[in-house]
């Protein structure tokens, strides 16, 4: 009897089998019990921080040869939408560290690869992406943050806000102007990977309606001294690329997150609906709710399919904001719509704090906005569609 020998995908798919079990059982062994505790007091969740750094998730797309995982995007998908499902906040503190993490492994010389990209695996230095300032958001060429070279350095003057990891981070990759009269504008912006230091200051935490835990600060940099050598790339006027494809990976992520977050509504309005009765039946028997768990769950099961397209767009390294763009854009809705209906479902005890589906609630809003909003999404899907399909 022949037999096929195995082969490199064979090993690889086993391998993220392995790992993906692995994050089930410590979602399940060591998170699930404290989500509402940390959750309803704003607490950073720093045990189950450590316990990420340990698991190698803060490498999982760092290259082995630096010390991380080596995980394809499909597979680190998968870890987002589990991890969403228990606690979408803890999928935010992986990704904005990665994405200044992809950004370097993209952009950077082989020097700051060496130098930055193992001590990212182990979280040893945890950090973000810091693009966003108090009068700049979708459109990025409007930031104010300048950087000047003086001699071997550059320094650094502005405010960005809305940062994820702001407090407990320690790294930034860090979008600035260090031509103020380029034109176009994108020509005079650079990224920096910054570390805290003198002139680098926290002002103050940012309350949130949801996505609790996770701390969202402004930082100010004040005569912020760096040195050249920081510069991503080594090279002015590239910040704009770099944001680019750190934002690919961040909208496969906020994508997955938005699956995740749709699953475990849709998880919540199952359970009740064969729990609560009404008019001598299980809810979900009458025609009302019947309806809600039908779209509810086609709404997961296409969003899973588009994340998984747009996953394997970026495992083969092609351009795919047009992919990730749908993803994001409908995974994003769908767990705004799933949400809302299973605190419909749930009644009154779904706007009780007793059970996650207020916690669902309010944080999934934030994924209809954050790594460009929905609106954005929407331009770019229609103008890649209309390049793709000229007359």
């Amino acid at each position: 009897m022949n037999r096929r020998a195995p082969n490199l995908d064979d090993d690889a798919a086993e391998r993220d089998r392995m790992i993906l079990d692995s994050v089930d059982r410590w979602l399940d062994r060591d998170v699930k019990q404290h989500v509402m505790r940390l959750e309803h007091g704003d607490i950073y969740p720093a045990e189950i921080v450590e316990q990420m750094k340990e698991m190698g998730l803060f490498g999982a797309i760092i290259p082995e040869e630096f010390g991380g995982l080596g995980l394809r995007p499909s597979t680190y998908a998968k870890i987002i939408e589990r991890i969403a499902i228990t606690w979408m906040s803890l999928s935010g503190i992986i990704n904005s560290h990665l994405i200044m993490a992809y950004i370097v492994m993209k952009n950077g010389t082989e020097q700051q690869k060496e130098a930055f990209l193992p001590r990212f695996a182990t979280g040893e230095l945890r950090g973000g992406l810091a693009l966003t300032e108090p009068d700049c958001g979708t459109d990025l060429q409007a930031i104010r943050m300048t950087a000047k070279r003086d001699g071997d350095d550059y320094v650094i003057n502005g405010t960005k806000t809305w940062i994820s990891n702001g407090i407990e981070g320690s790294c930034f990759a860090l979008l600035v102007k260090t031509d103020t009269k380029a034109d176009p504008r994108h020509k005079g912006m650079s990224m920096f990977i910054a570390e805290k230091g003198e002139g680098f200051t926290v002002s103050r935490k940012l309350e949130k309606l949801g996505y609790k835990g996770i701390d969202s600060a402004e930082l100010v940099f004040d005569n912020y001294r760096i040195p050249a050598s920081r510069l991503i790339g080594e090279t002015e006027g590239r910040g704009m690329i770099c944001a680019i494809s750190g934002l690919e990976l961040g909208r496969l992520n906020v994508a997955a997150r938005g699956v995740g977050v749709a699953q475990a509504a849709l998880d919540e309005a199952t359970r009740y609906s064969q729990q609560r009765s009404t008019f001598g039946k299980p809810i979900h028997q009458h025609q009302a709710i019947a309806l809600k768990l039908a779209d509810m769950v086609t709404r997961v099961t296409a969003s899973r399919l588009l994340v998984e397209n747009a996953a394997a767009a970026l495992d083969r390294g092609e351009r795919c904001d047009f992919e990730t763009g749908m993803a994001k854009l409908f995974a994003t809705e769908s767990a705004l719509k799933n949400a809302e209906e299973a605190l419909r479902i749930h009644g009154g005890y779904g706007y009780s704090k007793e059970f996650p589906v207020e916690r669902l609630y309010r944080d999934a809003p934030l994924l209809c906005i954050g790594e460009g909003t929905n609106e954005i999404q929407r331009l770019i899907i229609a103008r890649r569609h209309i390049e793709r399909n000229p007359l």
